[in-house]
């Protein structure tokens, strides 16, 4: 399974970069503006510290201005991906997109439904939002397995990337029912690497090395 880290600060991006563990970004236009930094600068900056793609979100309503704002994002690097909502007009775009080679990440997924009009659109990500479904008392992972069994059935090339991802058990459930890819904020993956048995092993370990008296430098 796939990494994406899901925030528009470059500096966490850096760091999560330096672990191999990073395989692609997602930003949205909340993410860019908790940053305070330009749309298009940070998105080329981003595009700039990983070869993965980074989905950059057009904010119109309309297909037509949705194709002007895709075009101009398109431009700031190849590993651009369009993220666009799944709404008539955003599946309209994905199509026109995706027929010119562009990445597109269809994004604000609620449904099974939807992910299936998603992948006959030719979308390259589709986004279901785990964490905002479980707010809503509906079962997040459920829908992405009910998302894996119907993209198996028919052998769809759309990509699920699990999205609003809130904590580890998100991640862990993610990567046994399949998906593709997940995304979640820089906090989350690198809570991955905690514990307290490995706390514990390491604690260990330094004490028995500080009884010997040796250094390795």
């Amino acid at each position: 399974m796939k990494f994406f880290a899901d925030t528009a600060d470059t500096d966490a991006i850096r760091e999560l970069a330096a672990t191999g563990l990073l395989d692609g970004v997602t930003t949205n236009p909340s993410l860019i503006a908790k940053e305070g930094k330009d749309f298009i600068e940070v998105t080329k900056e981003i595009c700039g510290l990983t070869d993965g793609p980074v989905s950059a979100e057009v904010v119109a309503l309309d297909h037509e201005t949705m194709m002007k704002e895709a075009e101009k994002l398109r431009k700031i690097a190849d590993n651009v991906c369009i993220k666009v909502p799944l709404t008539v007009d955003g599946l309209k775009t994905c199509k026109a997109l995706t027929d010119d080679g562009t990445m597109v990440n269809v994004t604000l997924c609620f449904s099974a439904n939807q992910a299936l009009l998603a992948a006959k659109a030719g979308a390259t990500f589709v986004s279901p939002f785990v964490g905002r479904h479980d707010d809503n008392g509906s079962n997040g992972m459920e829908l992405i397995r009910d998302i894996r069994t119907i993209y198996d059935n028919y052998a769809f090339e759309t990509e699920i990337l699990v999205a609003s991802v809130r904590h580890a058990t998100h991640v862990l459930e993610s990567a046994l029912i399949g998906a593709d890819v997940m995304t979640a904020p820089p906090k989350v993956i690198l809570g991955l690497f905690n514990h307290v048995l490995t706390d514990k092993g390491i604690e260990g370990f330094l004490k028995d090395w500080k009884a010997t008296g040796q250094s390795i430098l």
